[in-house]
């Protein structure tokens, strides 16, 4: 695949989680990609570190931003999107840190027809603080490393360390939903564009990551795995608000009987007057 890749990070007020994402993001093998950073309303101190990062990263670096109006990051990863120059989207959480061959991986498990869904390590608490005041590198050990890891509790697995060759295997779970995060998940931008992104009707934490992955098996999209292969390295963070997670499972499993392929609130919506000057 010799597209550009679109690598999206969706960011909230967390400049030392952002900064450690965008270090491992400049050591990448492939550097045929650009980052967009999709800011959900930070404070101007996230503005300055990616500046700052401009410099210093080798691809192009974009940051899009809207007001903080609550947690709406549907809707900011859609305005990265229509930002965004590549013909391949991959979203990544910006607190997971991703080791030197993610793009390249994701470039070679591209596939006309399906989208990727990856996996991530949770690190714990105190390994986070270690990592972000100590500015470790995690994205560099090996399995020995994380073995240590994993024995001492600072991590929940390794499965997402591992590297195997699962060939086939990699469809198994071609038409599962459940399970797919935004955090790791790659999506071709004719597929977005044919599902109208994410949904942005969806408010608060929860659900409409999964609610794109619906729609895009309604379309006659398949799930590919990238497990064993594009694992991400999640930083701790505090549980989110989960508020409004009860009216979004609502919605969600009205998606899952139906056969709604667009989305209510997608990225058409701010390609109105209306929804740019928003």
């Amino acid at each position: 695949m010799a597209e550009l890749i679109s690598v999206i990070v969706t960011t909230y007020n967390r400049e030392d989680a952002l900064d450690a994402v965008l270090r491992s993001l400049a050591a990448q093998s492939d550097g045929d990609f650009e980052v967009v950073v999709a800011d959900d309303g930070s404070a101007p101190a996230t503005r300055e570190l990616i500046t700052a990062w401009k410099a210093k990263l080798p691809c192009g670096v974009e940051h899009v931003w809207h007001e903080d109006k609550g947690f709406r990051a549907a809707e900011i990863r859609n305005r990265a999107v229509l930002a965004a120059e590549g013909g391949y989207c991959v979203f990544l959480d910006g607190d997971c840190i991703v080791r030197p061959d993610f793009v390249a991986t994701h470039r070679r498990l591209a596939e006309p027809g399906c989208f990727v869904t990856g996996n991530r390590v949770l690190l714990s608490p105190g390994l986070t603080r270690k990592v972000l005041i100590e500015k470790l590198r995690p994205e560099r050990w090996g399995i020995s490393e994380w073995s240590g890891q994993r024995l001492s509790g600072g991590v929940n697995r390794l499965s997402a360390i591992l590297r195997l060759p699962l060939g086939p295997l990699r469809r198994l779970r071609s038409k599962a939903w459940r399970g797919a995060r935004s955090c790791n998940l790659a999506i071709w931008r004719g597929d977005l564009d044919r599902v109208d992104g994410f949904d942005a009707a969806y408010t608060g934490w929860g659900k409409e990551d999964s609610d794109i992955i619906v729609r895009l098996m309604h379309a006659g999209l398949r799930r590919k795995d990238g497990i064993f292969a594009t694992g991400v390295l999640h930083l701790w963070h505090p549980e989110a608000d989960r508020s409004m997670l009860s009216g979004n499972e609502d919605r969600l499993s009205a998606i899952v009987a139906g056969d709604h392929i667009r989305a209510q609130r997608g990225l058409s919506a701010l390609t109105s007057p209306a929804g740019a000057a928003a």
